[in-house]
């Protein structure tokens, strides 16, 4: 059996999932962007859903991935339309490992990225809210990344968004302390019903963000 390229791989992947169907705005509602990896895509759908008749949610149509991506790729997210809000992240693929335990992207250079896109981003004019990475649970598969990793790039980019005067949204405060009931077993992904908890919590940042607004 042929194998496929991963980048193959990915766009069929990717087009088999329906988070990342462009979406037609309805133009009386305010724009939603959301960026971030696996976890924003989980989210996704829920998100939509809830905010349905009071905002027109979009996505950055891929896994963001780290910083580094997120420098690559952030004018072809933004695309030429305005934003009224936009709920970023990154840090998961950043703080990963490989099998010799170098960091994809160590911190210093995570501060700097996330320091640049901020900048990048607050040039729209939206309302940004930044999303803290959600937790790693000890036993993850393949232990590429560990609890305290989290809690480490979490400090500097609260550091960054506070500097910024930026809306924060904890997700990892609020999905820690159940972890056990949304998290897939050793994994940094959740179930099904966990995306949609962690989407109500996503909506309640967007509608803050909002409130000025409508």
């Amino acid at each position: 059996m042929a194998i496929l390229p991963l980048s193959i791989w990915s766009q069929l992947c990717a087009q088999a999932n329906p988070a990342f169907e462009p979406i037609e705005d309805h133009p009386d509602l305010p724009r939603v962007l959301l960026i971030g990896d696996s976890i924003s895509v989980g989210y996704t759908l829920p998100t939509r859903e809830l905010l349905r008749g009071k905002a027109n949610v979009h996505r950055a149509l891929e896994n963001c991935g780290p910083t580094t991506r997120g420098l690559e790729r952030i004018e072809a997210w933004l695309g030429d339309g305005r934003w009224d809000v936009i709920h970023f992240n990154f840090g998961l693929h950043d703080m990963s490992m490989d099998e010799e335990g170098v960091r994809r992207v160590p911190i210093e250079q995570y501060e700097e990225n996330l320091e640049t896109l901020t900048a990048r981003l607050e040039q729209t004019g939206a309302e940004l809210i930044w999303c803290a990475t959600t937790p790693v649970p000890a036993d993850v598969k393949g232990a590429t990344r560990t609890p305290g990793d989290v809690v480490r790039y979490n400090t500097v980019a609260a550091a960054i968004m506070h500097a910024h005067g930026m809306a924060i949204d904890d997700l990892y405060a609020f999905a820690l302390p159940q972890l056990g009931s949304i998290q897939q077993p050793a994994d940094v992904h959740f179930t099904p019903e966990g995306s949609a908890v962690l989407a109500r919590q996503v909506v309640a940042s967007i509608d803050a963000a909002l409130a000025p607004t409508t």
